[in-house]
Order: C-alpha cells, then structure tokens, then sequence
C-alpha cells in the first residue's frame, strides 16, 4: 500500500490504516514513478494530457514563450490537469544566427538583461542554442551564477564542446551535436571516446540524447506519404502545416541531390546508438528527452520508442527507465523529489498491467497515472487522446505564436 497526501508519498507498507481514506485497488498490478520527457516543445494544453496519456508526468520545455508562463499558472492553480511543466526562456542565440525561433543577442549587456529578466518574469531556466559567440555565452554564463539560473544547452559552435561541461550546465542536448559539432561529421569513435572521458571527467554534466527527432529524418527520407500517417494527427495542427512541411520539403530536397542521404542518416543514428552505449558504459547520467512538438515527433508516444533506441543500444529496461525517472531527479533542483516510489517524494506515478522491466510496451497504455497525487483514470487518458486527436485550434496557435514574435523579439 502506498499512501498519498497533498501530492506527496507518505507512507508505502503492506497494509496501511485507510479508515475515511479513498482506496485505489491496483489488482496485483505494476507501480513505478511516472516518466520524465526532459526536452520537449510543447503548443497547446492537448499535448500535456498527450503527455499524462502515455505515463509522462514532468515535462521541460526547451523553448519557452509567453504561452508557457500562463500555462505554468494554469498548473499551478489547478485549472487544467497537467504533468509538472517547467520552461526554458527563449532560445538564446548569436547575432548572426537567425530565424525567427531564436533570440538574436547582440551584446554582453543584453545577454545579461536577458537572463535577469527571464528569471524576473518566471521561466525556470535558460537555453543557450547555436550561433552564441564565445563572449555571449560567457555572459550568459556569469548572469546565469548571479542569478542562480539552470542552463540547458544546445552546443555553439563558437566554443569547444567540452566547453559545455561546467557546474551552470545542467544538461548538453542531442547526440546528433557530439557527431555535428564535437566530430565535424565524422564518425570517429577515437573521437568519441574522447568525448565520453570528457564527460565522465565531468560527472555533474548530464547528456540528453533526442535520438527519436534525428530519426524521424531517416523516416521523412524512407516513408511514402509520410505526412499522411495516422501519428500526425496528434501534431498541434499550426506545427503540422508549417514546421512538418518545411521539414519534408528541406529534406526531400537534399535526397534530390544526394542519392545517398537516407543510408547516410541511418549510419549517423547507428552512431548515436553507440554513443549512448559508451556514455552509459562511462556512469554518464542519461536523461531521456525527445524533442517531441517539432516536425513529425508527436508529444507523449515519441517518448516509448525514445526508450526503445537506448534498449537497443544496449541499455537493459532497468537503465532504459532510469533515464525517464531517477536520472532527472539528479538534475535541476526541481526535480530532485521526483523520479523514484518512496517516502517524501512527489506522487507521480503510473499504473501497469504489467512489469514494464518485461514488458515495455505496457507503459504505451497505462492503467491509471497520479500527477502531484491527483488519480486520472485509464477512461481519462483515453479522453485526453481523443482531443488530442480532434482539436482544431490552428488559429490561436497562430496568435500565441505571433505573441512571441511581437513581446520577445
């Protein structure tokens, strides 16, 4: 028995004193913490039942806007049923490295006015992204000390990837970066045993893979009519007209003019795979995270055959799952009463029919979840899939959209 009080775990004992206390029979099935999808891009409150629907019960938004913060007081308040959210400020990037998703600094004094002010208005962290020179991210690196804010990084080219292992840096982002940036492109595993020692040289440092948005190239490159499939319909529709599209149409094009390209990424996923597998081997800490929100990664479900890339890499189910659970408690202090089924932590948790350490596709379908304590039913999730499925908002994602465009840039 597991008692739960004002979202917390209390007290876990074969029989436990439940006289006025409602009871949930778990019918000799499976409990464990719910999952972690530690790098996600999320549009609109269906994505988080999405999220709940597949027993991810803590997100961290990786490209934070308007929308978020008022999305984290919804949370809060309890207006809507949601995993634990937390949110980067927007992308922080170099003056020369445009698009209109990043934030284009121009000097130190900006850099740092940023950064306060990010924390001022309530995102839980900061994103450094590609294009930031090696005096922007020194800046940024400083106000961050000051301010006592978490950085997660996507690497800059301006600086050395080792460079990205320090006490700020909470996480280093994509695998796909150790061969893109840290490798020239190149898949040399003289290199990247350097890279890994690196790491374990650094044992604060976590790596988060996304090893499922890199392959959804390969999938773009292979599969006919792939903008048609059935897992697209739980894209937010604005992203399913716009960014998946353009991904398509980028990626169709460079097949055109390299035959080769398809055999080319799955090498480079291969790659990742071993990279995985040296990095555990290493005692590097592995935090699951997808990338879900952006081209064709829906939120929720990307994250089971996340977990299935690391069992092929050779983690067993029992290391798959830590990456989703105990790993990102060892991250952000936020995070830090989550992941594990014990006295004084927080009460997310996922009900299974059956033992996801053999079965891991039990965890597609959970029985039931619990966010901060509160029990959401298997008839529930079913409904949150549902609206996923049907919602038609590409309007106000349009305008939340251009929210961001008009207050952040």
């Amino acid at each position: 028995m597991v008692h739960l009080r004002d979202g917390l775990i209390v007290e876990i004992a074969p029989q436990i004193e439940s006289s006025g206390i409602p009871v949930i029979d778990g019918g000799n099935r499976y409990l464990m913490p719910g999952l972690t999808d530690m790098h996600v891009h999320v549009w609109d409150a269906q994505e988080l039942g999405l999220y709940l629907a597949n027993g991810v019960t803590t997100v961290r938004n990786l490209w934070g806007q308007p929308m978020h913060l008022r999305m984290k007081e919804s949370i809060r308040k309890r207006e809507i049923l949601a995993p634990d959210f937390y949110t980067s400020g927007p992308k922080l990037t170099g003056p020369d490295y445009h698009g209109d998703d990043n934030l284009q600094l121009v000097s130190v004094a900006e850099a740092r006015k940023k950064v306060a002010s990010y924390k001022a208005r309530g995102y839980d962290f900061i994103k450094t992204y590609h294009g930031l020179t090696e005096e922007l991210f020194d800046a940024i690196i400083a106000e961050c000390r000051m301010q006592k804010m978490d950085i997660a990084a996507h690497p800059t080219a301006a600086i050395p990837y080792a460079a990205h292992l320090r006490p700020e840096i909470i996480s280093v982002e994509h695998t796909e970066d150790i061969v893109q940036q840290a490798l020239n492109y190149q898949l040399d595993t003289a290199g990247l045993d350097r890279i890994v020692a690196d790491y374990a040289s650094f044992p604060s440092s976590a790596h988060c893979p996304t090893l499922v948005v890199y392959y959804n190239i390969y999938r773009l490159l292979t599969k006919e009519r792939i903008l048609e499939a059935s897992e697209l319909d739980f894209m937010n529709p604005l992203i399913r007209m716009v960014d998946s599209e353009a991904q398509y149409q980028r990626w169709s094009a460079a097949a055109k003019s390299d035959s080769l390209l398809a055999d080319k990424i799955l090498a480079q996923h291969r790659f990742h795979l071993l990279a995985v597998r040296k990095l555990q081997e290493a005692g590097v800490n592995l935090v699951a995270g997808t990338d879900a929100g952006i081209g064709i990664t829906p939120a929720g479900v990307s994250m089971h055959q996340e977990l299935a890339f690391y069992r092929e890499a050779g983690k067993s189910p029992f290391e798959a799952l830590k990456t989703a659970t105990v790993n990102p408690a060892k991250t952000h202090a936020f995070l830090a009463n989550t992941g594990t089924v014990e006295v004084g932590r927080k009460a997310n948790l996922v009900l299974l029919q059956s033992n996801p350490l053999i079965d891991p596709a039990t965890l597609r379908k959970p029985l039931g979840v619990w966010v901060g304590g509160r029990y959401i039913p298997r008839e529930q999730l079913e409904a949150f899939t549902g609206h996923a499925r049907d919602r038609k908002n590409l309007l106000p994602s349009a305008l939340r959209y251009a929210e961001y465009l008009l207050r952040e840039r």
